[in-house]
């Protein structure tokens, strides 16, 4: 567990509760652990679904300049596209 750590309170009703604690016993952890678990997974969808990325005005050049260099050759990635797919 992170050294450093703050409580988060959240409100549910009975059922909702239910429901949790049964999937954490379901998935064989404490109620604290799958409901940061969860948490975390959905906080972590939400942020990378965002659809606009904000790049401040001060790093515009740099960024430009980044976009604009060639692709890197990745020689294990050049070595997978050549064998077939796992599915096939």
């Amino acid at each position: 567990m992170a050294r450093d750590s703050s409580v988060l309170s959240v409100r549910l009703s009975s059922s909702e509760r239910d429901l949790v604690e049964a999937a954490s016993n379901e998935a064989r952890t404490t109620l604290s652990d799958f409901v940061r678990r969860t948490v975390l997974e959905a906080a972590e969808m939400a942020v990378l679904e965002r659809r606009t990325v904000v790049i401040p005005a001060k790093d515009w050049a740099r960024f430009e300049q980044w976009a604009a260099l060639p692709g890197r050759q990745i020689e294990a990635l050049k070595s997978l596209m050549t064998r077939p797919p796992s599915w096939e």
